[in-house]
């Protein structure tokens, strides 16, 4: 199994941004696509934007469409979440998760980073 590390997330005012890492820390993310979900309390986990290993992007989720953006960088083994214009919807545990091909279902991955909370509250 691929072993995923998270860091990144905390406390953020609304309109600001935070930068989320998913580092893969035994090998590398070369040759998998990277989802990043989250979960609001007592809900499923939602898909929020995929990058392939190619660095084809899928945005899942369109209430993210302009504020947040996905990277790699596949020499740091890492991937990231850039989310700017913050609010308190976007307030959740984000996970991210590897997979061979992008997948809104969270049943579809067995490799998944320890989640990391995101809270934006004034």
């Amino acid at each position: 199994h691929l072993s995923l590390v998270q860091s990144g997330g905390g406390l953020v005012q609304p309109g600001g941004s935070l930068r989320l890492s998913c580092a893969a820390s035994k090998s590398t993310l070369d040759y998998y696509d990277i989802t990043w979900f989250r979960q609001f309390p007592g809900k499923e986990y939602e898909a929020v934007l995929c990058i392939e290993s190619n660095g084809g992007i899928t945005n899942y989720d369109e209430s993210v469409k302009g504020r947040f953006a996905i990277s790699r960088d596949d020499a740091r083994s890492t991937v990231f979440l850039l989310m700017n214009s913050l609010n308190p919807e976007d307030s959740a545990v984000y996970y991210c998760a590897a997979a061979s091909a992008c997948w809104r279902s969270p049943s579809r991955f067995d490799d998944w980073g320890q989640g990391t909370q995101v809270t934006v509250s004034s």
